[in-house]
């Protein structure tokens, strides 16, 4: 049976395997790097505040979101970027975190740039990825003091995340009866993108130890979750999906809470087939993760001409409405390589090599999955022990 990268330390170079010399493979990371951190304002997104802060702007809607700030630390620690990774960090700390009230312990998921808070509620895929970076950093760097204890202040993350709402008001992220992480906390519903369980194996060595049980178990229910919330025949998941994996259709006041459906193939469900690859890589846990990627690959393998990509049912029912990101489903197919066997796996990391980095004013979210998927794909998204 297969051993992923976590017991065998290595990890592939799907580049370097399909011929590009370790120059051009290091060049390009490099150069997509500065651009998104350091390019010219019609390219980057990093925007430094002071001597010690600093925040990924969401370009298409002009706030700074706990995903992208937590994105961003996780390709600081990969990228050995502390500077930035601890801007980022006291950035979130500064203005997200909440200290009291309802979401004490959770982050506000977005800001306005200035720092002032749009909204205390959290969303949890930021909760996960700030806790997974900072216990990379604390392994990496070591800790350092207040809130630059990585390891203490992961831990808080997670002890929140399970146990908000026991002693005070406020609902834990995860369904403690299956083990599932929900869309928001107050729901019972979740987000099939937001199912990362090769971090939840990690959660399972490095968290409060009375929690580890807990983490080890939600690693073995996001993957049979995946099953569910993946259709079949094409792979695709839904942005929204009940327990039972179907999509989420919402309700009145869902609706008018979030706005229009997210029972379709749209812009998180994306990320489905980046992270089944990444568990693979890392965990080689279940051959499913190989069958899944396969089938994204190939339902979209016509668009790898003519770059048409829509929104789709999960069935594969094209709706006539074009995607939003068209970059990050070129990244998050390749990066799904990492798991897929088929016929369609080399040619999306060709494409994706292919592929420039977006422009304009959409170019944060669909940039953020690219540069995951540079990583990835090049053996530098990496478990640091």
């Amino acid at each position: 049976m297969k051993k992923g990268a976590f017991e065998t330390g290595e990890y592939r170079n799907v580049f370097a395997e399909l011929g590009y010399s370790q120059k051009e493979i290091d060049d390009k990371i490099k150069d997509a790097f500065h651009t998104v951190f350091y390019g010219s304002d019609d390219e980057k997104f990093f925007h430094t505040v002071g001597d010690d802060m600093g925040y990924f702007e969401d370009t298409g809607n002009n706030d700074a979101r706990t995903e992208g700030m937590s994105y961003g630390m996780m390709m600081c620690v990969q990228m050995d970027m502390k500077e930035e990774f601890d801007r980022f960090w006291k950035w979130a700390r500064t203005y997200m975190f909440n200290t009291e009230g309802y979401n004490k312990g959770y982050f506000g998921w977005s800001c306005k740039t200035n720092g002032e808070k749009n909204s205390e509620g959290p969303a949890p895929d930021g909760e996960e990825f700030f806790a997974m970076a900072l216990f990379f950093a604390s392994n990496r760097w070591g800790d350092g003091e207040g809130i630059f204890n990585y390891s203490a202040e992961a831990r808080a993350i997670l002890r929140a995340c399970l146990h908000n709402g026991e002693e005070a008001p406020g609902c834990p992220m995860w369904d403690k009866d299956n083990y599932l992480i929900k869309f928001i906390p107050n729901c019972n519903w979740s987000d099939p993108s937001y199912h990362l369980a090769h971090f939840y194996e990690l959660f399972a060595l490095w968290a409060d130890e009375e929690d580890r049980p807990f983490w080890k178990k939600a690693a073995e229910a996001s993957r049979e979750y995946l099953k569910k919330a993946c259709h079949p025949e094409t792979g695709l998941a839904a942005e929204y999906a009940n327990y039972d994996g179907s999509p989420y259709l919402g309700d009145k006041n869902f609706v008018k809470q979030f706005g229009s459906r997210h029972d379709w193939f749209y812009s998180d469900s994306y990320r489905v087939a980046a992270n089944i690859g990444l568990d693979y890589e890392w965990f080689a846990a279940d051959e499913w993760n190989c069958e899944c990627a396969d089938k994204i690959q190939k339902f979209f393998s016509g668009c790898m001409k003519d770059g048409n990509y829509m929104t789709y049912e999960i069935d594969g029912t094209v709706i006539d409405q074009p995607a939003l990101h068209p970059v990050a489903i070129i990244a998050t197919n390749a990066m799904a390589s990492l798991a897929a066997k088929g016929e369609y796996a080399k040619d999306w990391v060709k494409l994706f090599w292919d592929t420039p980095l977006r422009t304009g004013v959409r170019r944060y979210y669909d940039n953020c999955l690219y540069l995951f998927a540079l990583l990835a794909l090049s053996g530098n998204y990496r478990i640091w022990k």
